[in-house]
């Protein structure tokens, strides 16, 4: 699976949230200053080359939607994230986080308890 682009991740997050849609749905979701008409859809030909995206034809109108899921994407983007920028070490990720203070101690507890959920301590 090919990285997206800011632009492609963007078009993907508003397909993920429609379900489907044509050209003038996506550009609707768009924040200002919306893109052309025309580079919306050049992107969105760019991910259905990349197999992220399908299509339904209805005569000459073209309805569009994700051939990937979110969670799929999410996926392979962290795994990337993790190989590429930690070493592949979970470890790693989680010492960045407590370094960035990104976590409150409220997180830190439900975190303890998620993974003393899926590792209970040995008696």
């Amino acid at each position: 699976m090919e990285p997206l682009s800011h632009s492609e991740e963007n078009i993907m997050r508003i397909l993920w949230e429609l379900g489907e849609g044509v050209i003038h749905d996506i550009l609707d979701k768009l924040p200002e200053p919306k893109p052309p008409y025309t580079t919306v859809s050049s992107v969105v030909r760019l991910l259905e080359k990349k197999a992220f995206v399908d299509h339904k034809a209805y005569g000459k109108t073209h309805v569009y939607f994700p051939a990937i899921s979110r969670d799929q994407y999410a996926r392979r983007s962290f795994s990337d994230l993790m190989k590429h920028y930690f070493e592949g070490s979970p470890k790693n990720i989680v010492s960045f986080i407590v370094q960035e203070n990104a976590l409150k101690p409220d997180e830190v507890n439900e975190l303890k308890q998620l993974i003393d959920s899926y590792y209970p301590p040995k008696s």
